[in-house]
């Protein structure tokens, strides 16, 4: 793996965001989901316990579980006091304070933290790195990338955004990217052209408008539809 420990910040999300970061339905929560780029987040813990089906792909999954509590406890400070200089970058409605921040953050990684070891050996914590899936094709249902494609564009090209994406259709019926926004709250620079590039291919795509927004303005997923599967 290239990422290095001393790289890593993590800062999971919860499952209720996940619901409505993607607009998940009660139905699809029943389907194969993959989400790339997990890291710490819950959705894969409560979907287990919920009985439904849920594989999480991140490098971070490299470390152990007392490493990744190591390393939550090295960066907490610093991811908040990041926040608290960024503060009118937020819309502080479904989180109210930073304290509710907070809270909703450490317990989705506590979440986390208590089912790795058991996901790891139920194969639901997989350890890798986009542009590669090892994944068999058409093995989900749905494909979920959360603040990682689209939102990174200082650090990812967009020949990687072309890969990650192939990679992902190759294995999914349906990719759901999450937020069409980068870090810093513009829109991608990358959204136009990676539509471009699904039109030229034939894939439908869609931009959906979703019922979570923390970063202002960050309320928008972009759909991807298989042209192998449309769901």
């Amino acid at each position: 793996m290239s990422i290095g420990y001393d790289r890593v910040v993590p800062w999971g999300r919860s499952y209720g965001e996940y619901v409505a970061m993607f607009n998940l339905t009660p139905a699809e929560l029943d389907m194969k989901i993959l989400g790339c780029g997990d890291g710490p987040a819950s959705f894969n813990s409560v979907m287990n316990k919920e009985g439904n089906k849920a594989v999480s792909f991140d490098p971070v999954y490299q470390f152990t579980k007392d490493e990744l509590q190591k390393r939550i406890d090295e960066t907490y400070e610093l991811v908040i006091e990041q926040t608290k200089v960024n503060l009118d970058k937020f819309v502080w409605d479904r989180i109210k304070t930073l304290e509710d921040l907070v809270e909703v953050r450490m317990s989705a990684m506590n979440e986390f933290l208590s089912d790795y070891d058991a996901g790891k050996k139920e194969g639901r914590y997989v350890c890798g790195e986009l542009p590669v899936l090892p994944f068999p094709d058409d093995g989900f249902d749905l494909v979920l990338c959360a603040h990682f494609l689209l939102f990174y564009t200082e650090n990812l090209t967009l020949d990687f955004h072309f890969k990650a994406v192939d990679e992902m259709l190759r294995v999914g019926k349906e990719i759901r990217i999450f937020p069409t926004l980068d870090l810093n709250s513009n829109v991608s620079k990358y959204l136009e052209p990676l539509k471009k590039y699904l039109g030229d291919k034939g894939i439908r795509f869609s931009e959906e408008k979703t019922s979570y927004e923390f970063q202002k303005n960050g309320n928008m997923m972009l759909k991807i539809h298989s042209k192998r599967n449309p769901l």
